[in-house]
């Protein structure tokens, strides 16, 4: 008998989430690992179990899967109780930071220690480079930034906690003294990417960054602003030659008085907004010192990360502060957006621990102190510059100048800066292009990775710009997208190829015949009275990956054909288990029964060893390391920038793929009765899955759970773990294996055979993609193209996104479910972005410490279109596409279609962000 909801919901608070895949008995003290293990469909048995999300039971139920949801008595083996930390962050940047004053604080909320900079140099803690800057501000300096950390407080009980949170927000501890002005610090990144085409169709490049190398100015203003211009002096050559190119382009443009050239000259500027994850940050951390062990609970992107920069951090603390073990278990994510990649919240975790050795101690924001701490999307300040041949409509030149606010610390603002300027022409074919982009260090709380970053404000712009110069130049918006667009073999703006599938003609082709677009002229005139209606189009390409990008993936079938699967992608939401499920599925006939994530400690047989930056690492490096076969050049990647599908699948699909070849296949091979010398024994790539059996034509289909005990029993391949690396292609490798030098998109490996252990097999041949692909913009893109029609109440100036439809392409469709999710909540984020979400940059924005949603509007139900929303996802263009990156691609488009549909309601362009009932009112 099934327990009621309010038994079921009961038990999963005392016991962990084990609850779909166990009884309750035996359910009853499920560790962390297995609570963290989501089910299959065998245990579920629920309708839609086969084809929905394999943790939808544990989510809808409230099972404890989030970091924030676990206590010291969750864990199994530590204390029962938690103690809980405070963390104290500046709301002043320009003053003298003095020390804290915690006297408002009453004998009940007192901390049981104060953990203070001086606290942390006694300890000899290091900060990781990446995170370069004072991890808690000493007194005697000025803060770096508003929301920087000044304070550990340490709290023995939850009540004393309670109420200091409570007191400190109303009565600030912190004491400034003299003015200073804000802390001047040197910018993140000031680059140039220039390209000019050559003379012909086809002809190689005059110049282009993929030739030339990424460039940038070394002459600085006292200011720090960089001297762009080439200067008649012996210093950077190389930026010299890049700027002369990038400055003829610009006196190109400038000169576009002609009769044939249609040129647009404007400024844009986008805001900060926060990545509002449902589950603000939250860790558990306890050190032990009798084992000095520090153990962990965290949620973030990128556990492997986390985990050696935790090691940096105490890796040269003083005796008391260095633990020998670090045990970190990662939880899944209450969302992410990139909000959580590369955050330095674990290290406060971290060091409450240790500064309260023997005591379980929990540090978790709330929604005030994720504001004023929490990683943001970078504010744009954009000059662009587009010439059209007036004749045509194409476009022959391209210029911009992009300023980035990167908040207190570097961060992703090098990246940021760099995707936004290789992004800055979107879907199109321009043959003279020039692009700055400079990342600026400001005062402001730290901007990062977000959901399409860089990419989401340069599309804003261009795509704005592309629907003005249909309006000037007479011609359909969706036909002068058309004419320009990039097509196969033709360049990117870095001087490669997209080396997938281009779909944008067809994106364009479902967007013009669409009912929305064909009549949108007779929906403005059919506008009621006091209402102005207008329709909008955008489409845009985002890249998926990085260029240094990697997976791990385990996969194992028992005697009962059941699988389990370890991968060490991130669940946020993304849907990343249920993809690996459905895809290993797909090889091995039946959905995985245990998918665990998030999991960077189950692959040591591999012995995997890394060295060098594999963004900056030369051929000769390269081929120097590889010669060690269990050298790769990342080990891990952050669950970020759209890779899941694509990434963070590979290596367990390939896994999925040798087991099938080298043990399901030649067990069938063996239930089948077909010989040594039967041609047959080849065609494994005919067979096929269908309801739990293999189905090869001319034969009885057999059934996935005797293929697998067959396996077993003659020792057949099991077990795979592998590890994939891509340089905007996937490292190419041959393991011995029965007999053959088998080849594979892997560059390491470890097999079972029956029920043996894993053991790792030696490359016989690798080919790592040539390191100069790290000159490459972006190689992997998909697209996605929106409507939108808004409706513009005119006394309020209030905008009202009344129906839309997007289609958008992504490969393979590993979870269509998820991938229609995906859209729909990127909907959401980019109307939210375009009409509701700011953060104001200094004093009066978050760092402050009194933002909340009191103050910050996202996107509720009522503000979007719930049942006129449509979302089309094409089939792949054949049936071994890959799946693609889509998870950003589908927000972007959003916000420029918004912009354009108020325009053709209204005659207004507006170019900052958002666009409030004020602002439309006002030109009304």
């Amino acid at each position: 008998m099934r327990p009621s909801r309010r038994d079921f919901v009961t038990w999963v608070a005392a016991s962990g989430i084990m609850l779909a895949m166990s009884r309750i008995g035996a359910a009853r003290g499920a560790g962390f690992d297995a609570s963290q293990t989501l089910p299959g469909p065998a245990a579920s048995r629920l309708p839609g179990a086969t084809t929905g999300r394999i943790d939808a039971l544990a989510k809808v139920t409230g099972a404890k899967l989030y970091a924030s949801d676990f206590r010291a008595a969750d864990m199994e083996g530590w204390p029962a109780t938690t103690a809980h930390a405070l963390l104290l962050r500046a709301a002043d940047a320009t003053h003298v930071f003095t020390g804290l004053d915690l006297s408002a604080l009453d004998a009940g909320a007192r901390p049981t220690q104060v953990v203070t900079a001086q606290d942390l140099e006694r300890a000899g803690v290091r900060v990781p480079p990446f995170y370069a800057g004072d991890l808690l501000c000493p007194a005697g300096k000025t803060p770096l930034y508003l929301g920087q950390p000044l304070a550990l407080l340490l709290f023995e009980t939850f009540d004393a906690y309670d109420r200091a949170r409570a007191i400190l927000r109303e009565k600030a501890p912190a004491q400034f003294g003299a003015e200073t002005g804000p802390v001047a610090e040197p910018n993140y990144a000031a680059l140039r990417f220039t390209r000019v085409a050559g003379d012909a169709p086809g002809a190689p490049d005059v110049y282009s960054p993929l030739i030339e190398g990424w460039i940038s100015p070394g002459v600085f203003e006292p200011g720090g602003r960089p001297v762009w211009q080439p200067l008649p002096t012996s210093e950077g050559g190389q930026y010299k030659k890049g700027a002369i190119h990038g400055e003829a382009i610009r006196a190109f443009i400038a000169a576009g008085g002609a009769p044939d050239m249609l040129v647009l000259d404007r400024r844009f500027r986008t805001q900060s907004v926060d990545p509002m994850f449902l589950e603000p940050e939250g860790g558990l951390a306890w050190y032990d010192p009798q084992a000095k062990a520090l153990r962990m609970v965290l949620g973030v992107q990128s556990p492997f990360e986390a985990s050696e920069e935790l090691a940096h951090l105490l890796g040269a603390a003083a005796a008391g502060f260095r633990p020998e073990r670090i045990e970190s278990h990662f939880a899944h994510l209450g969302g992410g957006f990139g909000g959580r990649d590369h955050t330095p919240f674990p290290f406060y975790v971290a060091l409450a621990a240790m500064f309260l050795p023997g005591r379980p101690i929990r540090l978790a924001h709330d929604r005030f102190q994720q504001f004023q701490g929490g990683i943001k999307r970078h504010a744009f300040d954009m000059h662009t510059q587009v010439a059209f041949e007036r004749a045509t409509g194409r476009m022959r030149a391209f210029a911009a100048d992009h300023v980035l606010d990167g908040g207190g610390l570097a961060n992703y603002s090098a990246s940021v800066a760099a995707v936004s300027a290789t992004s800055a022409i979107g879907i199109y074919d321009i043959p003279k292009v020039d692009v700055t982009t400079l990342a600026e260090h400001t005062r402001g709380v730290t901007a990062g990775s977000m959901r399409g970053y860089g990419v989401l404000q340069t599309t804003t712009a261009l795509e704005t710009l592309v629907d003005e110069a249909a309006q000037a130049l007479s011609m359909d918006p969706i036909t002068l997208r058309r004419r320009n667009l990039l097509k196969a073999g033709d360049l990117t703006m870095t001087g490669n190829p997209w080396t997938v599938s281009i779909r944008t003609p067809e994106i364009l082709d479902k967007l013009e015949t669409h009912a929305l677009w064909r009549g949108r002229d007779a929906a403005r005139k059919a506008a009621p009275a006091g209402t102005l209606v207008g329709t909008g189009v955008a489409v845009c390409a985002k890249d998926y990956g990085t260029g240094a990008d990697c997976s791990l993936g385990r996969v194992e079938v028992d005697p009962q054909g059941r699988i389990r699967i370890f991968c060490d992608a991130v669940e946020m939401g993304n849907g990343i288990g249920t993809a690996v499920a459905n895809r290993v599925a797909g090889l091995l006939g039946r959905r995985a029964d245990a998918v665990s994530v998030a999991r960077i400690d189950a692959f040591d047989e591999l012995g995997l060893v890394t060295s060098g930056d594999p963004y900056t690492l030369t051929q000769s490096e390269q081929d120097a390391a590889a010669r060690n076969p269990r050298w790769v050049p990342a080990i891990s990647s952050a669950t970020s920038a759209s890779i899941g599908a694509h990434v963070g699948t590979q290596a367990a699909a390939e896994a999925a793929r040798l087991i099938f070849r080298f043990g399901l296949w030649p067990a069938a091979l063996s239930l089948w009765g077909i010989a040594q010398d039967d041609p047959r024994r080849f065609l494994w790539q005919e067979a096929f899955w269908f309801d739990d059996a293999l189905i090869l034509s001319g034969l009885p289909p057999l059934q996935q759970e005797k293929v697998a005990a067959r396996a077993h029993e003659v020792g057949g391949l099991t077990g795979a773990m592998a590890h994939a690396f891509s340089r905007w292609a996937w490292a190419q490798a041959a393991f011995p294996l029965d007999g053959f030098e088998w080849v594979v998109d892997l560059d390491a490996l470890a097999v079972r055979r029956g029920g043996g252990a894993f053991k790792v097999l030696d490359r016989s041949f690798i080919a790592f993609p040539p390191a100069s692909y790290n000159r490459i913009g972006t190689s992997f893109t998909s697209s996605c193209g929106t409507l939108v029609k808004v409706e513009i109440e005119k006394a309020s100036g209030a905008v009202r996104v009344s129906q839309a439809y997007s289609v958008l392409e992504c490969g393979e469709v590993l979870t269509p479910e998820v991938v229609v999710g995906q859209a729909q909540g990127g909907f959401a984020m980019g109307l939210g972005y375009a009409l509701l979400e700011t953060l104001p940059p200094f004093e009066d924005g978050p760092g402050n410490g009194r933002w909340n949603l009191g103050d910050y509007v996202v996107a509720r139900g009522s503000d979007l279109p719930l049942h006129a929303l449509e979302v089309e996802v094409l089939p792949r263009v054949a049936p071994n596409e890959p799946p693609k990156g889509m998870a950003e691609v589908v927000m972007i488009p959003v916000v420029p279609a918004i912009l354009n549909a108020i325009h053709d309601a209204t005659g207004h362009r507006f170019r900052a962000l958002p666009v409030t009932p004020d602002d439309v009112r006002r030109v009304l």
